[in-house]
């Protein structure tokens, strides 16, 4: 097994862009705890004895756990599995969390892997998108993470309405600036039912551009892969030997247990969610069930999910998988559906394996789902 994802609802306020599953009340904080180190316990079966490479705190803000409630939460863990050795154990962070004092507290634990938010450099975009913290914490904060982490990434947003080409290059500077082997970056994306669309279309802000976003995209690439970064998924960047562990085991389809409400699970033949609900999901625990829905995956679930997670790396497609696991009538169709992405050079095949091009990155999401069986 690759790895165990737990899902920490709570925020101390709720960003612009975000349709994550959290609160920002912590009233239920302690019984969500607890629930999640039972729902850990109680799901110790399903790692068939195989050893659990990565452990990662998601969210949600996990860095508003104490450093006793993340302690608590990873010895459920080892006392219920077999954890291998050296596992990769991230923290997701908000700048505002992270002072001297709990940057030092966290490198004494087992944490050893940070993922911070900082997303912007610049105090306008910060407070378009309602971030927590400002600029000059976020500096801070890296300053004095690197002196204790040598594996964190930084994630980055780009595609912010009103950012120039060479405003964005100073983001992507003053994070390389940190010496920091990793980088995430997505495009800003405007989700229903969000206070960004609300802001949209009401006027305030203005509607993200596809065609801002590209250039940046391209500027991230070429500024990222000068300094010695790897592209190695379409949204991440990392020096040789510091690729995400954990994401990448999503990546190349490996099973993964995940904790808490909203928490997604995959085990190979199906995928399972639990209740996005923290009262309802903590009730259902306390009653000793688990509050998930589980869906059993046929063979076009796997093929499609196969092709929009190979096509996002740069490990691609191979084509000698697919006609193994899929049959030869499934090559086909992929060969047939994918011809015009080849004539026009987004997408190209080498050693059996189908990849984007340069050209075709950006495009990689829309040009799979013209490729996918559709049930």
């Amino acid at each position: 097994m690759s790895g165990i994802y737990i899902h920490i609802p709570f925020c101390k306020q709720a960003c612009h862009y975000c349709d994550f599953h959290f609160s920002t009340s912590m009233k239920k904080k302690d019984e969500m705890v607890l629930a999640l180190a039972k729902e850990i316990q109680m799901r110790k079966s399903e790692s068939d004895n195989k050893q659990v490479e990565t452990i990662y705190f998601g969210g949600g803000t996990p860095s508003v756990l104490t450093a006793e409630e993340i302690d608590f939460l990873i010895a459920a863990v080892y006392n219920n599995y077999d954890v291998t050795e050296n596992p990769e154990i991230t923290l997701e962070a908000n700048p505002d969390d992270l002072s001297s004092e709990r940057i030092l507290e966290l490198s004494k634990s087992k944490i050893n892997r940070l993922s911070i938010g900082i997303q912007s450099f610049f105090e306008d975009d910060l407070k378009m998108m309602n971030r927590a913290h400002n600029s000059a914490e976020a500096q801070k904060c890296l300053e004095e993470a690197t002196r204790y982490f040598d594996n964190i990434s930084v994630d980055l947003i780009y595609g912010v309405p009103g950012t120039s080409n060479d405003k964005w290059k100073q983001n992507i500077e003053k994070a390389l600036s940190f010496g920091i082997p990793h980088i995430s970056s997505y495009a800003l994306t405007v989700e229903p039912k969000t206070a960004l669309k609300k802001l949209i279309d009401t006027g305030k802000v203005a509607e993200p551009s596809d065609e801002v976003a590209q250039e940046h995209f391209v500027i991230l690439v070429e500024t990222l892969q000068a300094n010695g970064f790897i592209h190695y998924e379409l949204s991440n960047f990392g020096k040789e030997n510091y690729f995400s562990k954990n994401n990448s085991a999503y990546w190349l389809g490996k099973k993964y247990i995940g904790i808490g409400p909203s928490a997604h699970s995959y085990d190979g033949i199906s995928r399972s969610w639990n209740i996005a609900n923290n009262s309802l999901y903590i009730k259902s625990i306390d009653t000793d069930k688990l509050p998930n829905e589980v869906e059993i995956l046929t063979d076009s679930d796997r093929y499609n999910e196969y092709i929009m997670t190979g096509l996002r790396t740069i490990w691609g497609v191979s084509l000698g998988r697919i006609k193994r696991e899929f049959g030869q009538s499934y090559l086909d169709y992929l060969m047939k559906q994918a011809q015009k992405f080849l004539d026009d050079d987004l997408v190209c095949i080498e050693n059996d394996i189908l990849k984007p091009t340069k050209k075709g990155k950006f495009l990689t999401d829309g040009i799979a789902s013209d490729l996918f069986i559709l049930n």
